[in-house]
């Protein structure tokens, strides 16, 4: 059994309800019966399904949140006793930025896992193909990345995220077997569609802001900032500061004496990774 399969196995059970969602289908069928019975107290009902509806927001919001489902947001701890993290890069593949970033990795015998947007890498298959030869894995991070993604109707998320799975699948001959949504902002309706498909969902330990900042340093800072084993990192290959950042950040997982992995590695003697 390959690493694809032992991992996307392990997504292989039927869907159970995530606690908050078990919460908001009783309290969305109490407000319907307390109206049918007690109309009169219309404002409770409302108001309790304002509430519930609040909560999911800020759960959507909740990128490293397990509220709407499990989150893988750190490795295994089989991987954590190896020493191994994982950097793992968003939003490329880059034609311009992207094989600098493999050079860089290649210079410090490092691998990670890039998050390729589905449209992005049907553009650039042959760069996709070059992140796995080089020993890389490319997971999905949806097909169009959509800012509203959080906000799509069943019909819409499967396509965004079926066609991106579809797309990377035809390229590396690899299905993806890791999810992240756009910007880390969660569906209420995604769990159970990865579920479906075999893909778990992944968000990070820590992140630099790396598409946000100018500064260099302080995007180091925030990745190494307690770095420890079995720690999960998040960057852009979309992002030109990376290129002045990722050397430092090398140089320091190797002065600590750990070293960069796939999630695909790091998950594939133990498919069931900490979850949070």
């Amino acid at each position: 059994m390959n690493t694809a399969t032992a991992i996307s196995s392990g997504n292989s059970r039927r869907w159970s309800p995530p606690i908050l969602v078990r919460l908001s289908v009783v309290l969305h069928s109490a407000a319907a019966v307390t109206l049918a019975v007690h109309p009169e107290l219309w404002a409770w009902s409302v108001g309790a399904i304002a509430a519930n509806h609040l909560v999911i927001a800020g759960a959507t919001l909740w990128a490293r949140g397990s509220w709407l489902g499990p989150n893988l947001v750190r490795l295994p701890d089989a991987a954590a006793r190896r020493g191994e993290i994982c950097i793992s890069f968003d939003d490329g593949p880059d034609p311009v930025l992207t094989p600098q970033v493999l050079e860089l990795l290649d210079r410090h015998q490092a691998k990670a896992s890039f998050f390729c947007i589905g449209e992005k890498a049907a553009a650039a298959p042959e760069l996709v193909k070059e992140i796995t030869r080089r020993g890389h894995s490319v997971e999905n991070h949806s097909y169009h990345h959509h800012n509203a993604f959080a906000l799509f109707g069943w019909s819409r998320l499967k396509r965004e995220v079926e066609s991106a799975q579809a797309t990377v699948t035809a390229i590396t001959g690899r299905p993806p077997a890791f999810f992240r949504a756009p910007a880390g902002f969660r569906s209420p309706l995604l769990d159970p569609l990865l579920k479906s498909i075999g893909l778990r969902y992944v968000s990070w330990t820590r992140r630099g802001f790396d598409v946000t900042s100018r500064n260099p340093r302080r995007v180091l800072r925030r990745l190494t900032r307690g770095l420890a084993a079995g720690d999960l990192l998040l960057m852009h290959d979309s992002a030109k500061i990376v290129l002045a950042v990722l050397p430092a950040l090398l140089e320091q997982v190797s002065a600590g004496g750990l070293k960069s992995v796939s999630l695909a590695t790091a998950c594939e003697e133990e498919p069931h990774a900490r979850i949070g």
